[in-house]
């Protein structure tokens, strides 16, 4: 238009046929002076058609554009996510706890800087897992994670240090949260209280004493499994807290919570307002504020009684 006077259409008409190579006559004669512009215009244009070619090439080959998608639909995923859990760490602490979870139908992500890991997990398990590659002591990575609207976090890396700061980091990000920490140190239960953990599980502790009551209480150790292996998969336990309780049985005797539309499910103790357990309890004991019913049945039992507390 500047060079030779060319109306906008006109000009239009030339950059395209000039820019997809298809080469119809000009609308007009071109003087010197534009063929030569004309002759920078094809060499710039073709130069940036192809990079541009080779870059998405390149990216699609690459394996970048799959990521992407693959990325974008993982944040939807977790852009759904309410109450979930954030396993922090997928050794073999936290792949049984991730079997676990799946076992209840609960929620999770995970987190784990080695994405060998991961790759372990679909080659033994198979099946769908919302996971994030990524360095877990990174506040950006937990809130990609959905930390703030997270019910659970479960801190399983092997190293006590990380863990004190995912902690610490949880917390500030959501004090509401329930964390349950590993510890491999006895002198990181402290370090781990203080940051903020609710519970911490010494794996190794636990072993050793899983082993020794194997020797001294077997079958109470057999009955356990079965509880938690894939044959008692029906059998749960669940904490009914006072809070969930419909108002008109609440502050009276466990004997009439348990009555109060028979599901069958059974009492095996409550846990008081100051964190303690009594086992076994009298069914005169009166439920008040701060206290939890332990109950013992089968899914269709406690899918049940959940229902009647307004749970589901």
């Amino acid at each position: 238009m500047l060079i030779e006077g060319f109306s906008f259409f006109d000009a239009l008409y030339m950059t395209v046929i000039t820019v997809t190579t298809i080469g119809y006559s000009e609308t007009n004669q071109l003087s010197p002076i534009g063929r030569a512009f004309n002759i920078c215009f094809i060499v710039t244009s073709f130069s940036i058609f192809t990079y541009a070619f080779a870059t998405i090439t390149r990216y699609v080959t690459s394996g970048e554009m799959q990521f992407y998608f693959k990325n974008k639909k993982l944040m939807k995923q977790v852009d759904a996510l309410n109450n979930h859990v954030i396993i922090c760490g997928f050794g073999r602490n936290g792949q049984q706890a991730a079997r676990t979870l799946r076992a209840h139908k609960l929620d999770f992500i995970v987190i784990d800087s080695r994405s060998e890991m991961i790759d372990l997990w679909f080659q033994h398990e198979g099946g769908e897992l919302l996971y994030i590659v990524g360095d877990a002591t990174d506040d950006s990575i937990l809130k990609k994670a959905g930390i703030e609207k997270a019910d659970s976090l479960v801190c399983a890396l092997p190293d006590d240090a990380n863990n004190v700061f995912i902690v610490l980091s949880a917390r500030t990000l959501n004090p509401n949260l329930k964390i349950i920490s590993r510890a491999s140190k006895h002198t990181s239960i402290n370090k781990l209280k203080t940051a903020g953990a609710n519970s911490i599980s010494m794996p190794e502790l636990l072993g050793g004493i899983f082993m020794a009551t194997q020797v001294s209480k077997p079958d109470v150790i057999e009955f356990i499994e079965y509880l938690t292996g894939d044959e008692g998969e029906s059998i749960n336990i669940e904490s009914i807290a006072y809070d969930k309780l419909p108002p008109n049985i609440r502050d009276t005797s466990l004997k009439t919570i348990m009555d109060w539309k028979k599901t069958g499910v059974t009492c095996i103790g409550i846990k008081d307002e100051l964190g303690k357990f009594l086992i076994n309890p009298n069914a005169d004991i009166t439920i008040t504020t701060g206290m939890k019913v332990i109950v013992l049945g089968n899914k269709q039992q406690i899918n049940a009684m959940k229902h009647n507390v307004g749970e589901d």
